[in-house]
């Protein structure tokens, strides 16, 4: 089988059933990789290309050692090809450069600093016929899907693998915040937790990259018995996840039990 950097992992577990250990010997970050769920979630998203920088290796670590399992690397595609760009919309293209706000998020996610508080503030302080222009290293999926149920345009241009720019553009005035979503924050915890007691399913995001947490909590949803509850050990509230549990008539209590340790119990209304 012929790969290159854009080859994704999904095509080289499903070529070769030892690529897999394969892929996990380049590096620690991989392990999770065994796990069927978050195989099946990620697999099919990310390419070598993607995978080398998750792992801090190289494309070609990955061409060397899949090799002798019978992959044939074409290293005449690069990196500075893998961008595929989508024609950019006239809202965006015709926008001076001084109604777009640009904030880049990569340096705070290195950290482990959730930027959605401050993302909320520019997204509300942002006029109508402004844009936002939010700089990552990931699409991010879960943050299109709510601004676009609060009136935003958007638009994802792919610079590079290290570098997407999303584009949100204010056509309407509807502002959000994290008051508007009801945190049922404590309250009859310990009553759900009865009322569910041995009927619980245990999912632990805490050491997911954003975000798959919200991607594997929502796996997870689509095939919960009514029945059941999902128990979800979490580092912070997901304030995108929760409106998406409304929407999907899912109620939800949460419990923080300290710094960077929030439980969610997530059940069908």
């Amino acid at each position: 089988m012929q790969i290159n950097e854009k080859t994704k992992i999904a095509a080289l577990l499903k070529f070769h059933p030892e690529a897999l250990e394969t892929i996990i010997k380049l590096s620690p970050d991989f392990k999770k990789l065994r796990n069927p769920l978050l195989r099946k979630l990620m697999a099919g998203r990310t390419t070598i290309a993607m995978a080398s920088k998750i792992g801090g290796c190289t494309p070609k670590d990955f061409f060397d050692a899949l090799q002798p399992l019978g992959f044939e690397a074409d290293e005449t595609i690069t990196s500075a090809e893998i961008a595929e760009k989508t024609p950019m919309p006239e809202w965006i293209a015709n926008l001076k450069k001084e109604k777009i706000t640009s904030f880049d998020v990569r340096e705070m996610l290195s950290k482990d600093i959730d930027p959605l508080k401050k993302i909320q503030q520019k997204i509300n302080e942002l006029p109508t016929g402004y844009a936002l222009k939010i700089i990552n290293s990931f699409e991010p999926t879960p943050l299109i899907v709510l601004l676009s149920k609060q009136g935003f345009l958007s638009y994802v241009d792919k610079i590079s693998t290290d570098q997407i720019d999303t584009y949100f553009y204010k056509k309407e005035q509807l502002p959000i915040s994290e008051n508007t979503i009801e945190k049922q924050e404590n309250g009859n915890w310990e009553y759900w937790m009865q009322k569910f007691e041995n009927n619980m399913i245990f999912v632990d995001v805490r050491e997911l990259e954003m975000p798959m947490p919200m991607m594997v909590i929502l796996e997870n949803l689509e095939t919960l018995p009514t029945d059941k509850a999902l128990f979800v050990y979490h580092k912070r509230i997901p304030v995108f996840l929760l409106t998406e549990l409304q929407e999907r008539n899912f109620e939800y209590r949460i419990l923080e039990v300290s710094e960077g340790d929030v439980n969610l119990l997530i059940f069908k209304s």
